[in-house]
């Protein structure tokens, strides 16, 4: 009896070693689990269900063969994917979730979001996440052609990587408060993230309260997974070879 959760893998064409790690993961350690959670940054980037890119079919029939199985699927959208919709969605057999959400996990309220939000010493980047969320302007992005939105994609990628060399580490970390605020306001006293590539399980007090902020990593070196359990909670690798 277990649930497993993964982000931060960044599927491109450029990394068939991560593709195939994923699908391993898939094929032999998801099977019989009660759920898998998908919290974000699936993809390196995403302009659109209509991209007819061969990675997508194959990541889509391999989840959808675990879904087939009987294993629930759910998703949680990421920085990098956040234009990944319910046709993609279907295809995959995943359920869309919305971020941050609350779920019952062996008894217990845990929170369940990307990561992103609470980076918010990140003030430009919190600036360009609430562009991002408005609808009309994601109606008018994937009406556009796409190679158009492919070469967008790429411009924004490019300007990101230049940003965040020049950042500060601890700006693009999550701050202490903004996980407080949330775990309060979901009445939780656990939360689940990815988006900071930073794996790690952290103790902390809520007021008088134990509380606990588990970190997925990515999957550039190895694969980085929260396996769950009625006794507990563990991060594991694999390795992508």
């Amino acid at each position: 009896m277990s649930t497993l959760f993964i982000s931060d893998i960044h599927l491109s064409a450029a990394r068939p070693d991560m593709t195939a790690a994923l699908v391993r993961f898939l094929q032999d350690d998801a099977p019989g689990a009660d759920a898998l959670y998908v919290l974000g940054d699936l993809f390196e980037f995403w302009v659109g269900d209509d991209d007819p890119n061969p990675l997508h079919h194959e990541v889509a029939d391999a989840f959808l063969a675990l879904s087939q199985q009987g294993v629930p699927i759910y998703f949680i959208h990421g920085n990098r994917d956040f234009l990944l919709g319910r046709q993609f969605a279907k295809r995959a057999g995943m359920t869309l979730l919305g971020d941050p959400c609350v779920i019952d996990l062996y008894g217990e309220r845990v929170l369940l979001s990307h990561g992103d939000l609470f980076c918010t010493l990140d003030v430009d980047y919190q600036k360009f996440r609430r562009i991002t969320q408005l609808k009309w302007l994601r109606w008018l992005f994937l009406r556009l052609p796409l190679s158009r939105r492919q070469r967008i994609a790429c411009k924004m990628r490019g300007q990101s990587q230049m940003e965040n060399a020049s950042k500060q580490q601890f700006i693009m970390d999550v701050t202490p408060a903004a996980v407080d605020e949330a775990l309060r306001a979901h009445d939780c006293q656990v939360l689940i993230h990815g988006h900071t590539h930073r794996p790690a399980i952290h103790d902390f007090k809520l007021g008088n309260k134990a509380a606990r902020r588990i970190v997925l990593g990515d999957w550039f070196e190895q694969g980085s997974i929260l396996v769950c359990s009625p006794a507990g909670q563990r991060l594991e690798t694999r390795t992508l070879a």
